[in-house]
C-alpha cells in the first residue's frame, strides 16, 4: 500500500473553494475572464456541479454548485461575502473590462496604488468578490511605509 502525500502534488496548500448558484456558468465566466483552465468537473445526476477545479497558472480554484439541503450555500443566498479573492494578472485593465462585460459589477475602478500595483475590484454575478492587480512598480519597505503615511 502506498502512502499518500499529506498535500497532493500540484495543489497549493491554500485553495479558495467557491460555492455558486450556477457553477457551470461560473466556470465559463472564470475561464473567460481569467483564462482559467478547467482540469476537473464532477457532475451530479441532477446536473449540478458537485466539484470542479480550475487552474490559473500555479493557482487552483475549486468550486461547486449550492446544495442547500447540505447547508452548502453561495454568497447571494447568505447575504454576501466577507472574503475577497486576489489575483495577479498580466493586464489588469483587460481582465477588469472582460469581467464587467461578462456581468460583473465594479466595486473599485482600476487605479495605480502607492504599494506598486495597478488594481481594481469587482463582484462576479454569483456574489464572489475579486481584487485583480498587475504589479507595476517595485517598492521598498521604507518607501511603502512613507507612502502609506501620506
Amino acid at each position: 500500500m502506498s502512502h499518500a502525500q499529506p498535500v497532493p502534488e500540484g495543489v497549493p496548500r491554500v485553495t479558495p473553494y467557491l460555492i455558486v448558484d450556477g457553477a457551470a456558468a461560473a466556470i465559463e465566466f472564470y475561464a473567460g475572464v481569467f483564462d482559467a483552465e478547467e482540469s476537473l468537473r464532477i457532475t451530479e445526476p441532477d446536473g449540478r456541479v458537485g466539484h470542479a477545479e480550475l487552474r490559473l497558472g500555479e493557482a487552483v480554484i475549486m468550486l461547486a454548485d449550492q446544495f442547500p439541503d447540505m447547508d452548502i450555500l453561495g454568497p447571494k443566498t447568505i447575504g454576501g461575502t466577507a472574503v475577497i479573492v486576489h489575483v495577479y494578472v498580466a493586464d489588469v485593465d483587460a481582465v477588469f473590462a472582460r469581467a464587467l462585460a461578462e456581468g460583473a459589477t465594479a466595486l473599485r475602478e482600476v487605479r495605480d496604488e502607492f504599494y506598486g500595483d495597478r488594481t481594481g475590484s469587482f463582484e462576479d454575478p454569483w456574489g464572489h468578490r475579486w481584487s485583480v492587480a498587475t504589479h507595476v512598480e517595485d517598492v521598498t519597505e521604507e518607501q511603502l511605509r512613507a507612502r502609506a503615511a501620506e
